[in-house]
């Protein structure tokens, strides 16, 4: 099981301002500190974390933080007006569009998918493959 991803950034506030466009509407809350930004999912006290946190961090050598060749990190949202409506507030939010909300033929019929960049490069993907919609083809 993946317990968190990391992504390195040098420029805290641009971050912030970027993935607290998003991530609450998906769950996420934010716990803000000097070592970076921790969003996290809820977790009852019985239970044990059953989803990723996610992380955005200074790089812990002091050189510049990079976006990985092939890296993505994939949120998943309950409906595709909500994928669409998180990847315009991503945009708005200082991020840059990487694919626009729609099907993808090389995927699933219910895969509707949105992609983004963030303000440092590092790839996003926002989903739903909600059985409940309609499909590619319907």
């Amino acid at each position: 099981m993946i317990a968190y991803v990391t992504f390195g950034a040098d420029d805290m506030a641009a971050a912030k301002r970027f993935y607290s466009a998003f991530l609450p509407a998906l769950g996420y809350g934010l716990t803000e500190g000097p070592e970076g930004l921790s969003f996290t999912l809820p977790v009852p006290p019985s239970e044990a974390p059953v989803h990723p946190d996610f992380y955005v961090k200074p790089t812990f050598d002091g050189h510049p933080a990079t976006a990985g060749n092939g890296v993505m990190v994939a949120f998943e949202a309950r409906r595709q007006h909500q994928v669409r409506a998180l990847h315009a507030a991503g945009l708005a939010a200082g991020g840059t569009d990487d694919g626009a909300p729609g099907f993808r033929a090389a995927y699933g019929p219910r895969f509707y998918v949105g992609y983004l960049r963030d303000p440092q490069g590092n790839k996003i993907a926002l989903f739903s493959s909600n059985p409940d919609e309609p499909g590619r083809d319907g």
